[in-house]
């Protein structure tokens, strides 16, 4: 997997940069694992728009991955490695010994022909789901659930590695992305490895027409709008979103960035807090282990 800066033969291709990976597969996907997914362009159920800046979108058919890894002690073998447009990573198709065939997130250097498996006791090996209890310390792991049995949750997008930190009284500490050090339940289950596609982030798009068969349509700037459109709008010159107006705010007039997080619960499950990007870090949070 490398990427690939394309030659300037126009404006667009100057600026592109792609990623290049042989062993990804583009054809179709296997139709017993494929259901349609309705596009509903940022409307919600009267139709009215919602959410901005969508629609005219490519079909997809939706690949049905398999999140819970619940085919316990059966091994299975990579038939062969397929792009997802659905998801930042790519899927692995795995063939079982009985002959079922499921899709799952594929971990980095996972190749076509490698033999994994899920279960209580198996090897701690790239591709392989076991619990948490089960996995050492330092480990790079994801697809972690929150709860036993519920699925997949945690660490399923590009490049994602969290961390196993130990732990004890039924909890083990696992280190986000994002620093955040947070307690799982040690039944829980996940996958050994780090989530392909890592340089899914490098790559540049180059042109608005790729960006049209996403699905994203064009967005103007608060700053370039007049006043009584945006908050951020009038003023001389590229007077910023910072500007005689305050703090950033949507188009409505709302705080941007704005701590909205409302999930009191889970909060004695989070013994380290993110760091956040002003330099201010949060407090460590009472551990219930």
């Amino acid at each position: 997997m490398s990427l690939k800066a394309l030659k300037p033969t126009t404006p667009t291709r100057r600026h592109t940069i792609v990623l290049v990976n042989k062993d990804v597969k583009k054809n179709r996907p296997n139709k017993s694992l494929t259901t349609t997914l309705k596009y509903f362009a940022g409307r919600n159920q009267s139709g009215k728009i919602t959410v901005r800046h969508k629609g005219g979108r490519v079909k997809r058919n939706f690949r049905v991955i398999d999140f819970k890894r619940d085919k316990r002690d059966i091994p299975a073998i990579v038939e062969q490695i397929e792009y997802d447009p659905n998801r930042s990573a790519f899927i692995a198709l795995l063939l079982y010994k009985d002959g079922e065939r499921r899709y799952i997130i594929a971990p980095e250097t996972l190749s076509k022909g490698d033999e994994i498996i899920a279960g209580e006791n198996v090897p701690v090996k790239i591709g392989n789901a076991l619990p948490l209890k089960k996995i050492p310390n330092a480990m790079y792991v994801h697809n972690i659930e929150l709860h036993k049995g519920m699925g997949a949750v945690m660490g399923r997008s590009a490049g994602t590695m969290i961390q196993i930190q130990g732990g004890s009284k039924g909890y083990i500490q696992l280190k986000m992305p994002s620093g955040e050090i947070r307690l799982i339940k040690e039944d829980c289950y996940a996958t050994i490895g780090i989530v392909s596609n890592s340089e899914h982030s490098n790559t540049k798009i180059g042109k608005a027409g790729r960006k049209r068969h996403m699905g994203i349509k064009p967005t103007v700037r608060g700053v370039a709008m007049s006043g009584g459109k945006h908050p951020h709008g009038d003023g001389q010159g590229k007077s910023g979103r910072h500007g005689p107006g305050g703090p950033a705010k949507d188009r409505w007039g709302n705080r941007i960035g704005k701590r909205t997080r409302v999930n009191k619960v889970s909060t004695k499950f989070i013994v380290k807090r993110r760091t956040v990007r002003s330099g201010r870090k949060f407090k460590s949070t009472k551990s219930i282990v």
